[in-house]
């Protein structure tokens, strides 16, 4: 497991697919509120003036010198949903960050939030 202290410095490091193909860059981690672990991560994406942020599970990443590791192939992630570089996820598009993974999405009992940046 990550450790959320560890992985807030591997940030502006590169992302990388399972065959090493760079993604983007690392920009921030959501946790799981249910439990408070690292859950997902929003990696830079696009070109220089067209930049947006896309959702990545990290739950299996490996931390490598200079790099973090998904085990999701580099065009999955670019085409998974995406907000602009200063906006905010809403509630109601956090399901397809999920779906997009085949990943279940329960929100809790009171209908909250299932991901929290950190």
């Amino acid at each position: 497991m990550i450790q959320i202290a560890d992985i807030r410095e591997w940030r502006e490091h590169d992302v990388v697919d399972a065959d090493g193909k760079k993604i983007g860059t690392l920009e921030s981690v959501y946790v799981d509120t249910a439990t408070d672990e690292p859950s997902f991560a929003t990696v830079t994406v696009g070109l220089p003036t067209r930049h947006r942020l896309v959702f990545v599970p990290i739950d299996e990443a490996i931390v490598g010198p200079g790099y973090l590791k998904v085990p999701y192939d580099k065009s999955l992630v670019k085409d998974a949903p995406a907000i602009d570089t200063d906006g905010v996820l809403p509630a109601e598009q956090e399901p397809e960050v999920f779906a997009h993974y085949k990943l279940d999405h329960q929100p809790g009992a009171g209908g909250e939030r299932r991901l929290a940046r950190r």
